[in-house]
């Protein structure tokens, strides 16, 4: 279960997707979670509970470069 993630993070979910990936990045957040699969480019709307029930785990974290 995953409980911190955000805009630009790429997550692995638990089911791999018909392509055979299983990682996918967050494209959008609010009270939707849409997620983008890396390997085809499929694009999934998700309840958020849906998407923490569904989350594994964070690969890798997102862009954020507001920095200085």
């Amino acid at each position: 279960m995953l409980n911190e993630f955000s805009l630009g993070d790429t997550v692995m979910m638990r089911k791999p997707h018909a392509c055979g990936g299983n990682a996918w990045v967050i494209t959008r957040t609010g009270a939707d979670i849409k997620i983008k699969c890396v390997k085809c480019g499929r694009v999934v709307m998700l309840d958020r509970c849906d998407f923490i029930r569904a989350a594994k785990k964070r690969l890798s974290e997102g862009g954020n470069d507001n920095e200085g």
